[in-house]
């Protein structure tokens, strides 16, 4: 794989409150054998040329106001919009997601668990679309597992968004034992191009050989996996 990705260009952002940013650059490290960028929430710009853009978990501002909405108004957010919209794949994972929803990348929200509870544990997942680069190598109806550490990590949107996203084949993810009260299970969900997923579950902490539980299991390696290989082959 390093090889193969001796170009490969992946950011971290940063914002105050990302505990996983230090994680999601050691597992981009890990599968692509390029050290990831690391960029800070009061940038104004990105590197060029960037394959993929990432933006950790955590609790970014401390999650005052609600999650996510002060980081998606950090000056770097206008870039990140910018680069999406040129088309470079974005990963939200947990707070990411939370900020992605904030700045109108994806649609919806992430409201607080139905049992009022701080959830941290390894949860199993349906695999609901493929053809997204983060996707592509898993099949759909697949089950694998990634840990989740959230407390607004419950998945809204109004129904008519709801009957899109199912129409359009946007759920990328869902829930099979449905932790949080996310609507219609869904754990992940893909923009309308498949070149940018947020997702509540953890992949950079599932980067470990599938038969230690006490690693995350591997699964989520293998979503890094599918990222890095199609971003290098297109």
């Amino acid at each position: 794989m390093a090889s193969r990705s001796s170009s490969f260009k992946a950011a971290v952002i940063t914002f105050p409150g990302s505990n996983c940013d230090r994680d999601m650059a050691v597992a981009l490290e890990a599968v692509s054998g390029q050290p990831a960028i690391r960029v800070w929430h009061g940038d104004a710009d990105l590197p060029g040329n960037l394959d993929l853009l990432t933006l950790p978990g955590g609790f970014s501002y401390g999650d005052y106001l609600r999650s996510g909405a002060m980081a998606a108004k950090s000056p770097i957010l206008r870039a990140v919009v910018a680069a999406a919209e040129r088309g470079v794949p974005v990963l939200g994972v947990c707070n990411g997601f939370q900020v992605l929803t904030e700045s109108g990348l994806l649609p919806g929200a992430l409201m607080r668990n139905t049992g009022q509870a701080y959830i941290c544990r390894t949860v199993d997942l349906e695999v609901a679309n493929t053809s997204s680069p983060f996707t592509r190598g898993f099949a759909v109806g697949e089950h694998i597992r990634v840990p989740i550490a959230h407390h607004d990590g419950n998945y809204f949107a109004d129904q008519s968004t709801l009957d899109q996203l199912e129409d359009e084949d946007r759920i990328a993810f869902r829930y099979l034992d449905n932790p949080n009260g996310s609507l219609r299970n869904i754990a992940g969900v893909l923009s309308a191009d498949r070149r940018v997923l947020g997702m509540m579950p953890h992949p950079e902490r599932a980067m470990g050989p599938a038969a230690h539980a006490s690693m995350g299991g591997a699964d989520g390696r293998r979503l890094i996996e599918n990222a890095i290989e199609s971003l290098v082959a297109a």
